[in-house]
């Protein structure tokens, strides 16, 4: 996939911090690092970009409801219910709700503390 790949404009998105751990707390070498989970509602026709990569905060992700259409690598993936796609240093893409309910999913990351 490529960086001038068109992805439609954000929208139809609500996010909600669900938890955080401080990881230099618990294991030495991570200072400045926490792990996140959010949930991460895409409405119908919604659009989570814009393009993004995960180099440096990997993750993953669990649809709990609808479908979510995973765009990397000039592939669209169908995702859910159930185990979703895993964001490393690899992944390039961008994500839609093509359905008519809304799409739920839980995702878990490493990023850096705010």
């Amino acid at each position: 996939m490529s960086t001038d790949e068109v992805v439609p404009e954000t929208k139809g998105i609500a996010v909600e911090l669900l938890s955080t751990v401080d990881l230099g707390v618990e294991i030495p070498g991570m200072e400045g690092l926490q792990l996140r989970m959010r949930r991460v509602t895409i409405e119908p026709g919604g659009v989570f970009g814009p393009l993004h990569d995960h180099q440096g905060r990997p993750g993953t992700v669990y649809v709990l409801q609808g479908t979510i259409t995973d765009h990397r690598d000039g592939v669209a993936t169908d995702y859910g219910p159930g185990p979703g796609w895993p964001e490393d240093r690899d992944t390039l893409h961008w994500l839609e709700n093509r359905g008519t309910v809304p799409a739920v999913e839980i995702s878990v990351d490493v990023v850096r503390q705010e």
